[in-house]
């Protein structure tokens, strides 16, 4: 089979080509995108057009949702297949998401009850997978010396997300029953592991005030089915909480314990922080999350359900991963055997405490962890998954 992979840059990219090449499919690659973030909607259709013109594809794939390259396939009877690696997608709520010869695979079982009535031949769940042959060649290249200067007691890979907070774009000038109710709504989510409910008990007299008092509130062209509620509890409120959790979180940890993060984002409100900057996603961070006694994983609100690319990457690269409850995390991982989970600050605390005093036990979840995802969630079997479900309906 030939596919066209049109692609943006996304990190987990290089790993699905490689996931496709070793099923033996033929993989055909548009990279505009990745340095020329400008690229319109007219121009990417464009661009995907002409190729198809010129090279006939059995069908073509995306990272995340592209409504101007779903129309075109639609356009030409081929099938789009597109796989959801982030939260939000807006573009999940465009009319295009309804085209027949759409085959979207959704990570976030959340998303996919969701989403799938809107297109239910069309939409499935596929949980995310790693590259760990990638991740065990890159590994035994290094000598221990190299090794050794990754090594963190405990460490934690991602945004703090205070440069990309949009919410905190809100006038001003908002009622203080506004304010109120909804820094009491974002309270009591950072409380609640596994469960988003936000848009559930958003009023609309909230979201009224709010986009009235919110300039540039993100919607959609044309047809959809984005409602200002859901814009409001995924894009900007779930933001807000995530920059709050991970705000306390680093502040409570580093006066505790040593932690070391790779992020891009200013830590200079934490001192005790050691930061290192952005880590390399195919060379620096498989080695990371071997050499940490402990990997952090602090999912993003916006990820209502499912295990983001962090956890399987940690696993993946043979690391110990302790992460905040997923509703997703029982039916893929066995929770004490594979990784291990914290609920509340409180046990997150007291479980660093115990696997840093504990490394024995930390070290045999971490191997079982490695050996599940090195035989069940690797990206030729879940890419092997996916196109069973798009062909064989």
């Amino acid at each position: 089979m030939k596919l066209l992979f049109y692609r943006y840059g996304s990190i987990c990219e290089p790993d699905i080509i490689a996931g496709f090449q070793e099923l033996g499919l033929e993989v055909s690659e548009l990279t505009e995108e990745i340095s020329n973030k400008s690229v319109s909607p007219q121009e990417c259709i464009h661009l995907v057009s002409n190729f198809l013109l010129e090279h006939p594809m059995d069908f073509v794939f995306t990272v995340n949702f592209y409504p101007s390259i779903s129309e075109v396939c639609n356009i030409f009877h081929i099938p789009y297949l597109c796989w959801i690696v982030d939260s939000p997608v807006m573009e999940l709520y465009t009319a295009s998401v309804q085209n027949p010869w759409n085959r979207i695979f959704l990570f976030d079982r959340c998303i996919y009850q969701e989403i799938s009535p809107l297109n239910p031949d069309c939409v499935f769940y596929l949980p995310l997978a790693t590259n760990v042959a990638q991740k065990d060649n890159l590994i035994r290249s290094k000598s221990q010396r190299q090794l050794d200067t990754f090594h963190a007691n405990v460490s934690f890979i991602g945004s703090l997300y205070t440069e990309k907070c949009a919410y905190d774009r809100l006038s001003k000038d908002v009622s203080p029953y506004l304010t109120g109710y909804l820094n009491g709504l974002m309270e009591a989510q950072l409380k609640v592991y596994g469960y988003y409910f936000v848009e559930e008990i958003l009023p609309d007299s909230i979201v009224d005030e709010f986009v009235d008092h919110f300039q540039y509130f993100y919607s959609l062209p044309g047809k959809n089915f984005l409602t200002n509620r859901t814009t409001l509890a995924q894009l900007y409120i779930g933001t807000k909480i995530t920059v709050m959790e991970r705000d306390r979180l680093m502040h409570r940890l580093s006066e505790h314990f040593p932690i070391t993060i790779y992020t891009g984002s200013d830590t200079s409100a934490y001192p005790k922080l050691i930061n290192k900057g952005l880590a390399k996603s195919q060379t620096e961070m498989p080695l990371i999350f071997h050499e940490s006694d402990i990997n952090l994983n602090i999912t993003a609100k916006s990820i209502r359900s499912g295990l983001p690319l962090r956890v399987w990457d940690i696993l993946g690269s043979g690391g110990f991963c302790l992460t905040n409850y997923q509703a997703d995390l029982p039916e893929l991982l066995q929770i004490g055997e594979h990784l291990d989970i914290y609920s509340s600050f409180d046990e997150l605390e007291e479980k660093i405490h115990y696997y840093l005093d504990h490394p024995d036990i930390r070290k045999e979840i971490a191997q079982n962890g490695y050996d599940i995802v090195k035989s069940q969630h690797t990206y030729p079997i879940r890419l092997e998954q996916m196109l069973s479900l798009a062909y064989h309906q």
